[in-house]
């Protein structure tokens, strides 16, 4: 089963990355391949499918937010009190 779905992870991340995305599907395509290299990395490291998950769930929410910064430019920088400030990165 792992090598399965280990086999169709890969074929997705080859098949997004020939595609040229539009800037409106950017986000998408960089949650999918997140999600795709979070699954390949909890795989390699024989995880159980709990954390099989959630590391398919941490690459789509990393993949999603890289895909948005470099879409708008703006990079969000802690500034040490809790709070945010956005700037080109």
């Amino acid at each position: 089963m792992q090598h399965y779905i280990l086999t169709l992870a890969c074929t997705a991340t080859l098949a997004l990355s020939a595609c040229d995305t539009p800037p409106s599907n950017r986000e998408v395509t960089g949650g999918l391949i997140g999600a795709a290299g979070g699954l390949l990395l909890a795989t390699a490291f024989d995880a159980n499918p709990s954390w099989t998950i959630v590391s398919a769930l941490a690459g789509a929410a990393a993949g999603t937010l890289v895909a948005r910064n470099t879409a708008t430019n703006q990079c969000a920088y802690a500034v040490g009190d809790g709070t945010y400030r956005t700037r080109p990165c």
